[in-house]
């Protein structure tokens, strides 16, 4: 018995770890409006279409009025947070 505990503590961990690389940190460093990144800094409208990879990223067209929230800097400057 202590020995299948073992095992499964052990499986435990090394689905944490798998898990802990599937999640990409964009980067390490933001702008925000304030402290918690839950006040707009700033209202943009699109210039264009924009249909994004995954469910992180924001669809838009042409004209339609996007707030943001954040943007990261340094990696990826061109990345805001918005709705």
């Amino acid at each position: 018995m202590p020995e299948l505990l073992n095992h499964r503590i052990l499986l435990l961990v090394i689905s944490f770890f798998i898990g802990l690389q599937g999640t990409k940190v964009l980067s390490k460093w933001k702008k925000c409006g304030d402290r918690e990144c839950e006040t707009a800094m700033s209202s943009v409208q699109a210039t264009r279409d924009y249909s994004g990879p995954d469910c992180r990223y924001l669809n838009f067209k042409t004209g339609e009025e996007i707030m943001v929230y954040s943007k990261l800097s340094r990696e990826h400057e061109n990345l805001w947070a918005g709705s």
